[in-house]
């Protein structure tokens, strides 16, 4: 259940990964053909018994080792020099007994840690070393062991050079998307930098223009000066009144790009998410006020539930978010961030209650004054 539970939390990034690195082992598992060659040698007394469990040996060690290199890669990390060598001697010791089917798999796991004109000059001398064995050697399985070496080294050679690009442009990919986010909010904070820069320049012109033309006049018209301050005064309060209106339009949320934000953030976590909204005929405040508790609803679903579907519906201002990952009573067991949500919702009016439903549901459901 822990195996489970931790693939479907995984992040897609990290699916992917696995994905990847899984399908490479598939490649460079090709030496277990080896094992099948070791035992028909057994079976025609090709060689003694002791050397058949040498090999057996050095090929199973062959094989653990061999999944490292590239989940190491991957990660980035330094280049496994132990690892490699000990691969290497004993590809090395296997293909002159006649294995030719782990040196491929050496020179794959060598690819991701050199340059590529040197793994590919390994390859093709490690291709014209067996022609000559084969030009020297007897017997009518010699070019067949000839053509599977050289097939084998360009299939893993080239797949795994292929799926570490392949991780990479999807890293570049995820690491461009989070560059985007960020952008965007930075580009979101200058725009309010400028607006409220723009208004507050002018009204604070205005107001320090007015305040001196007061100040002159005190002395010789004190009523010219009054007037004038009552003038600074409503200007004062009608840029205070400016400058709430901005906020408040800063802080609004669109309540649409949130319930389609939320239903693919769930989604990609492997709940699927229905969502039947009704808002057409709601006030800004209000939208915006459902937009904070489903976001608030969702974050909930994601960290303390196991859910695997997920209803949203929006009718005549009453919100329903409702999951099958009830895992025990609310109660004072409820997420924090609910408490802060209520108070809100209640101060504009509203009532917003988190309990479990009948058929092993968790129900968020709050009710908006439309």
């Amino acid at each position: 259940m822990k195996v489970l539970d931790r693939v479907r939390h995984a992040s897609k990034l990290t699916k992917v990964r696995w994905l990847i690195v899984y399908c490479t082992d598939f490649v460079l598992l090709i030496p277990l053909f080896g094992y099948f060659d070791l035992y028909i040698r057994w079976r025609e007394a090709a060689a003694p018994w002791p050397l058949i469990a040498l090999g057996v040996v050095l090929l199973l060690v062959f094989n653990v080792l061999s999944t490292r290199p590239f989940r190491i890669a991957v990660r980035g990390e330094r280049r496994p020099t132990a690892i490699l060598a000990i691969t290497g001697t004993i590809a090395l010791l296997l293909a002159a007994a006649g294995q030719v089917f782990a040196l491929p798999t050496w020179l794959a796991l060598l690819a991701p840690f050199v340059r590529k004109r040197t793994i590919i000059a390994v390859s093709v001398t490690s291709i014209v070393l067996f022609n000559v064995y084969a030009s020297f050697a007897d017997g009518f399985l010699v070019p067949l062991l000839l053509l599977v070496q050289s097939v084998f080294t360009l299939i893993s050679v080239g797949a795994v050079l292929a799926n570490l690009k392949l991780w990479q442009l999807t890293k570049e990919a995820h690491e461009g998307e989070e560059a985007m986010a960020k952008l965007a909010v930075s580009e979101e904070r200058l725009r309010f930098a400028r607006d409220l820069n723009d208004l507050l320049g002018r009204s604070l012109t205005d107001v320090a223009t007015r305040t001196e033309h007061a100040e002159r006049t005190l002395a010789a018209d004190p009523e010219a000066a009054a007037a004038e301050m009552f003038e600074v005064r409503d200007l004062s309060r009608r840029s205070l009144r400016e400058v709430r209106t901005v906020v408040q339009n800063y802080r609004a949320i669109d309540l649409d790009e949130v319930l389609a934000s939320v239903r693919a953030v769930l989604e990609a976590a492997d709940v699927r998410c229905t969502v039947r909204a009704d808002i057409g005929s709601l006030p800004p405040e209000t939208r915006t006020l459902l937009a904070t508790v489903v976001r608030e609803g969702a974050t909930n679903v994601l960290k303390h539930s196991k859910a695997e579907r997920c209803t949203i519906t929006i009718e005549n201002g009453v919100l329903e978010m409702s999951n099958d990952g009830v895992s025990g009573p609310v109660g004072e067991h409820a997420p924090i961030g609910l408490a802060g949500l209520a108070q809100r919702v209640r101060a504009a009016g509203g009532t917003l209650q988190a309990e479990p439903a009948p058929g092993g549901r968790y129900l968020l459901r709050a009710a908006v004054p439309a």
